[in-house]
């Protein structure tokens, strides 16, 4: 738990330098992503949600969740999410350069969730997922996971897609090509065999990367690298944009964190404030792999 609390002290220290990485490894997409950059350093809004009065109908959005649900977690409903496009904005290729992503194409008001790690594995959080239907990608890192793999198949069947976050949590863009293949493939490899499908695609630890470590992830399998826009702490969001703001196609990064963590608070809670923060500016939570065309066979 101790290297876990050190790693999340990282991201501010890491943040110039990842940019540093993000400049110098370039950021051709081949598929409309977009130029990396580091996560915003402003506080996210400060305006309490209050709870919401008890639903008087019993209407479903369109993915079925139903007004209780969402109040049975102190929520109001999210807009539904579209029908994604049968023209996928991204599109990746089984060779060359590998796409950075930090965001989708989109005129669309979605945004995407992403959670890191997998060091938290709360019961209440899979409940939570079946009541609300929330699509997220999952990007698991070895250490955190292999206490208990089988936390996150349930997450799984329910539509979430595993991506790959590397065996050991290391900043990449300070270890040589041999040892950045070394986490991305044995994670890679662990990964396809626990949950029967191979990661599309790979989330650096703290968004460091260099290209050495593009090209590690192009030998190892997956076909993008994916940054975010905001990243999730307790009660509010980081943003890289100084009016705080989400924008259509956004990659918001949150994490599988616990009490120890959070200051006390509840996995639950904090994905209760992430779905209030997204609420209270309009946009639907979408599945980032539903945009991303993965590459033909």
């Amino acid at each position: 738990m101790k290297r876990h609390t050190r790693r999340s002290r990282f991201y501010g220290a890491l943040a110039g330098t990842a940019a540093l990485a993000l400049a110098a490894g370039g950021c051709g997409t081949g598929g409309g992503g977009d130029t990396g950059a580091r996560p915003g350093d402003g506080a996210g809004s400060t305006t309490s949600a209050r709870r919401p009065a008890p639903p008087t109908g019993s209407d479903r959005d369109a993915a079925g969740v139903s007004a209780a649900a969402w109040h049975k977690w102190g929520l109001k409903p999210l807009p539904a999410a579209p029908r994604p496009p049968a023209d996928k904005p991204v599109k990746l290729s089984a060779h060359g350069t590998v796409p950075v992503l930090t965001h989708i194409p989109t005129e669309q008001k979605i945004v995407f969730v992403t959670l890191d790690d997998g060091q938290e594995k709360d019961p209440a959080f899979i409940r939570m997922m079946r009541d609300l239907k929330i699509p997220v990608t999952m990007f698991l890192m070895n250490d955190a996971v292999k206490s208990d793999y089988a936390y996150f198949k349930p997450l799984q069947e329910m539509g979430n897609h595993i991506q790959n976050h590397t065996l050991h949590h290391p900043v990449m863009n300070t270890l040589p090509l041999s040892r950045q293949k070394q986490e991305i493939c044995g994670d890679q490899e662990i990964l396809t065999r626990k949950y029967g499908t191979a990661p599309l695609l790979f989330r650096p630890p703290y968004g460091a990367y260099n290209t050495d470590t593009r090209a590690a992830v192009n030998a190892c399998g997956p076909r993008a690298i994916v940054w975010w826009r905001e990243s999730m702490q307790i009660r509010n969001m980081q943003y890289q944009t100084a009016d705080k703001k989400l924008r259509p196609g956004d990659i918001i990064l949150a994490h599988f964190r616990g009490p120890s963590e959070l200051k006390g608070t509840s996995m639950t809670k904090m994905f209760a404030n992430l779905l209030r923060r997204i609420q209270e500016q309009g946009f639907a939570v979408a599945r980032l792999e539903d945009y991303i065309q993965p590459p033909a066979r």
